[in-house]
């Protein structure tokens, strides 16, 4: 009868199925780091907090640090990208890249409060930061074809590196402003401030900070996962 259940699930059901399992293990590995120490907690202790199997769970992270970050599932948003590929929304790179980071700092991973409690556990273990920066290179082809695709297939390497880090970087940093601040409201609020703090430390304005546009709506929570 499961099988057939399975079959007979919309994409949009198994999506959410999957989603709520995958933050629900985000969830039990913050839970037991917080309480017994990252450093003793095991994938086996996970999933039983769950009520899953160890196969499961790497169905979903590699390793139980990437359960603590919960960046594996990250991904730029194709409509968003798609427009700054474009030349859009205004026809300047800078401005546009903006709008791109603030479209990535409206989708982030597994939502704010869990990126909050990512950085508190990562303060404690550095190594965190470094697999951070691991997950964060693997995007490096995929915004490098972003770039690429605005600027034209002949542009030098060099400066679709450039751009490139200039998005990440822009998108850690205030990540880490947000943080800073109390970990509390629309974490693109910070990206205008920090823009402009930039051209300031430069000595002249790299490039015109964009407003943070209005938060999106919440999306409906997912349903509960089922486990047998």
């Amino acid at each position: 009868m499961h099988d057939v259940q399975e079959v007979d699930e919309t994409p949009g059901l198994r999506e959410r199925k999957k989603r709520a399992r995958l933050e629900a293990l985000v969830d039990a590995t913050h839970r037991l780091a917080g309480r017994h120490g990252l450093e003793h907690v095991t994938v086996e202790a996970i999933c039983a907090e769950v009520g899953v199997s160890v196969r499961t769970f790497f169905n979903y992270f590699e390793t139980k640090d990437d359960a603590v970050l919960g960046m594996s599932q990250w991904q730029l948003d194709t409509a968003a990208s798609d427009l700054f590929a474009e030349g859009g929304p205004t026809e300047d790179l800078m401005a546009d890249l903006q709008v791109l980071v603030a479209s990535i700092l409206d989708h982030p991973p597994l939502g704010p409060e869990r990126m909050a409690r990512a950085f508190e556990i990562a303060k404690r273990h550095p190594e965190l930061l470094i697999r951070a920066y691991v997950q964060l290179q693997s995007h490096h082809d995929q915004v490098a074809g972003l770039v690429r695709r605005r600027l034209g297939p002949d542009v030098d390497d060099a400066l679709v590196h450039a751009v490139g880090a200039l998005m990440m970087v822009l998108a850690h940093s205030t990540f880490v402003r947000w943080d800073a601040a109390g970990a509390q409201g629309d974490v693109r609020e910070h990206l205008p401030t920090l823009v402009a703090d930039l051209g300031t430390l430069l000595g002249a304005p790299l490039f015109a900070p964009v407003p943070a546009p209005p938060s999106a709506p919440a999306p409906a929570p997912a349903e509960p996962a089922t486990t047998r």
